[in-house]
């Protein structure tokens, strides 16, 4: 397959791309370190369902974050690889979702329909993330 032109768009996605998933980082991570002045902003019950998952949804939700940031760093660099990278964030991001809003008392505790809203928006642009890139892959524009 001979290598296509990349897009205009692909650059502005990738960008766009890493910059909203290293949001999702940066929640991972002072949530993960107890930063006291981050997590002053969660309730007491809330405080007590993140500090209480269990590892294999803490892993879940590792791989789901910064397989995001790395899926658009490797669409910006035009690597075929970003598409099973981003396709595999999205399905860990669903894995922690159906786990703790469906097996859990997520729904209860961070249910509002302000973060049951931000956490679709979530979903959504991961989906299209992934899509988008196996659809570039697809036509040769990543190598």
């Amino acid at each position: 397959m001979t290598e296509q032109k990349a897009p205009w768009h692909l650059y502005l996605v990738a960008v766009v791309g890493v910059i909203w998933n290293s949001g999702g980082a940066f929640d991972y991570l002072m949530t993960q370190t107890q930063n006291p002045d981050y997590m002053a902003q969660f309730t007491p019950a809330q405080l007590a369902f993140f500090y209480g998952l269990p590892t294999f949804v803490v892993a879940c939700w590792a791989i789901a974050v910064w397989g995001g940031v790395l899926g658009c760093l490797l669409l910006l660099l035009r690597q075929r690889l970003a598409a099973p990278v981003l396709a595999l964030s999205w399905l860990c991001m669903t894995f922690t979702a159906v786990r703790n809003y469906g097996f859990s008392d997520g729904m209860k505790v961070i249910g509002d329909p302000v973060s049951l809203a931000f956490s679709a928006a979530i979903f959504v642009i991961a989906l299209a993330l992934a899509i988008y890139a196996y659809r570039l892959s697809a036509r040769g524009v990543l190598r």
